[in-house]
């Protein structure tokens, strides 16, 4: 399975490719999107999906991994992230792959084990599982590290996407949001 992982920003948008067979994880490719700050918004949000849709079509991804908004304590700021990351989910639904969404959490846990993981402790856990020979750039480790979530994360979400809801519930657990709840 390849996957194209996206970290979307508005001054720059990393993405990141794998290929990942069972638990082993191989690099295709990763970089970041600068986008000019002198452009009009409408430019840069052109710049992001014209630039995403031309990596998917060169990269050839099966699926793809997107990380989520989070709060920011300043709203317009996250009103324009959470427009940047549109135009990245335009970009790639309109290549038409399938898009999955984790938070910076989730994202964190998966690939270096806490939550609260510094960028540092990414780009050096991205390095170590790609067997990368230098480390990646902050916005392409981050996109890189989305794919790896996702591809640590997708096949149980696929096997308990097989499992009927009458057997969740006979055992007491239900789906919510791709997880396993009591």
């Amino acid at each position: 399975m390849r996957i194209l992982g996206v970290d979307p920003g508005l001054r720059r948008t990393g993405f990141g490719v794998i290929e990942a067979h069972g638990a082993r994880l191989r690099y295709v490719a990763s970089g970041t999107i600068v986008v000019p700050a002198a452009l009009p918004l409408h430019a840069r949000l052109k710049v992001i999906l014209d630039n995403l849709r031309e990596v998917a079509r060169d990269t050839q991804p099966d699926q793809a991994a997107v990380e989520k908004v989070f709060l920011n304590t300043n709203p317009a700021s996250t009103l324009l992230l959470g427009q940047a990351r549109g135009a990245a989910l335009c970009a790639l639904a309109d290549s038409g792959l399938a898009v999955q969404e984790y938070t910076a959490l989730q994202i964190k846990k998966a690939v270096v084990g806490t939550g609260r993981a510094s960028k540092e402790q990414i780009q050096t856990m991205v390095r170590h599982l790609l067997r990368l020979d230098g480390t990646p750039a902050p916005d392409a480790a981050d996109a890189l590290a989305c794919a790896i979530c996702h591809a640590h994360c997708a096949p149980l979400a696929a096997r308990l996407q097989t499992l009927a809801p009458e057997t969740l519930s006979v055992r007491g657990r239900r789906l919510r949001t791709g997880r396993l709840v009591s």
